[in-house]
C-alpha cells in the first residue's frame, strides 16, 4: 500500500509539475518587418529566436510585414505584442536605444559588438533606459554598416556632395538635416521606394546597408559609372521592442542576451555574405584627409541633432565611450 502510494504521489507530483508549466508558456504576437517577406533572413532570424523564446515561457505567433510603417502602427495599436523593427522606426519607442543608429556613431562592427555587450549586461543603470512607457527594448543586433550609393564615382569627397540630391526617410529627421548639412538636396522617401528613385535616376545619390546591393537591386542604380562611397556612415540596426506588461518576469533580459549569443553571430554571417556579393568594382575609396572630415562632419551633426533632441544625450556618450575604448586617438577623446 505505501509504495502504491508513493507512486501514486509521484504521478499526480509530474502531472502537476507539467500542469504548472504549461500554463507558465504565454501565447503572444511577434510581428517581424523584413522588407522581403517570409524568405527574408530577418524573418528566418526570428524563427529561431521564437524556439528559444519558448524557454522562458513565451510562444510567439510572427506574423510578417514587408511594410515597416504598418508594422509599426499595429504595434502601437495594440495588435502585436512585440514587434522586430529597424532601430531608426525603433526611435518611436525607445530613443535611447533609437540613438544608435545616429550618423557617424559606430565605426565598426568591433564597436557594435561592444554596444551589444553594454546593452544585454543586465546593468541597472542600462536597463533602466531600456524601457519608455509600455514598452521595453528586449535585444538590439546588427543589420549591417550604411553607405552613401551613389551614380557617379566622382562624388568621392565630401565637397561633392553638394548640389546632388539624395533620397532620406521620410520619418528620420537626422538623414535630412545631415543632406542638407552639407548642400545635397534630401527627396523624403521610405523603405518601399528609396531604391526605386534611384535606380530610376530620380535622385543622385541613396544612403543604404549594404544588404540593399542585392536585396534591392541598388546596383542597378549604380550603371554603369556609379560606385559606394567606402565611409560607414552608420549602423542600422535590428530592435525587438516588447510590451513588457505582456511578458514574463525576467524574459527582457533572457531575450537581450539571446541577440547577444546568439542572433549577434547569426546577422553577421547574413552582413558577410551581403559584403562579399558586391564586386570590388564598386568599391569607391576616399582620401584619408577627407575621411577626417567626415568624421568631423558627423561628430559635429550628432551634437547638433543631440542638442536639438533628436537623438539621445545618455546614448551618445555612450558610444563616444565606446569608440573612444577602440581607438583613444581619435580627436574627440582627448580632454
Amino acid at each position: 500500500m505505501r509504495l502504491k502510494s508513493f507512486l501514486a504521489y509521484a504521478l499526480f507530483f509530474v502531472l502537476s509539475s507539467a500542469a504548472v508549466q504549461a500554463q507558465a508558456v504565454v501565447e503572444r504576437s511577434l510581428c517581424v518587418f523584413d522588407i522581403v517577406g517570409s524568405s527574408g533572413d530577418t524573418y528566418n532570424m526570428m524563427k529561431d529566436y521564437r524556439a528559444a523564446a519558448l524557454n522562458w515561457g513565451v510562444k510567439f505567433n510572427l506574423n510578417v510585414y514587408t511594410n515597416e510603417k504598418v508594422a509599426v502602427q499595429d504595434l502601437k495599436a495594440d495588435k502585436c505584442d512585440a514587434a522586430a523593427i529597424t532601430g531608426i522606426r525603433a526611435r518611436a519607442f525607445n530613443k535611447y536605444t533609437g540613438s544608435l543608429d545616429s550618423v557617424g556613431a559606430i565605426p565598426t562592427y568591433d564597436h557594435m559588438k561592444t554596444v551589444v555587450k553594454v546593452l544585454a549586461s543586465g546593468s541597472p543603470k542600462v536597463n533602466k533606459n531600456l524601457k519608455e512607457g509600455p514598452y521595453e527594448v528586449a535585444g538590439v543586433g546588427p543589420m549591417g554598416a550604411a553607405y552613401l550609393f551613389v551614380k557617379n564615382r566622382s562624388i568621392d569627397t565630401v565637397g561633392e556632395l553638394s548640389g546632388k540630391s539624395i533620397a532620406v526617410m521620410e520619418y528620420d529627421k537626422a538623414q535630412a538635416r545631415m543632406a542638407s548639412s552639407v548642400g545635397m538636396s534630401p527627396v523624403l522617401s521610405d523603405v518601399t521606394n528609396f531604391a526605386g528613385r534611384f535606380n530610376n535616376n530620380s535622385v543622385d545619390i541613396c544612403f543604404a546597408p549594404i544588404a540593399a546591393y542585392q536585396a534591392l537591386e541598388l546596383y542597378k542604380g549604380m550603371k554603369p559609372n556609379g560606385g559606394i562611397v567606402d565611409y560607414v556612415l552608420g549602423q542600422l540596426t535590428l530592435q525587438l521592442i516588447t510590451r513588457h506588461e505582456r511578458m514574463p518576469e525576467g524574459f527582457a533580459q533572457k531575450s537581450r542576451e539571446y541577440f547577444r549569443d546568439e542572433l549577434f553571430g547569426q546577422a553577421m554571417k547574413v552582413i558577410k555574405n551581403a559584403r562579399d556579393s558586391v564586386d570590388d568594382k564598386w568599391w569607391i575609396e576616399i582620401p584619408e584627409d577627407d575621411a577626417e572630415r567626415y568624421n568631423q562632419m558627423m561628430r559635429e551633426s550628432r551634437q547638433e541633432m543631440t542638442a536639438d533632441g533628436i537623438y539621445d544625450k545618455d546614448m551618445i556618450n555612450l558610444l563616444r565611450r565606446v569608440r573612444c575604448k577602440h581607438d583613444s586617438s581619435r580627436a574627440e577623446c582627448s580632454g
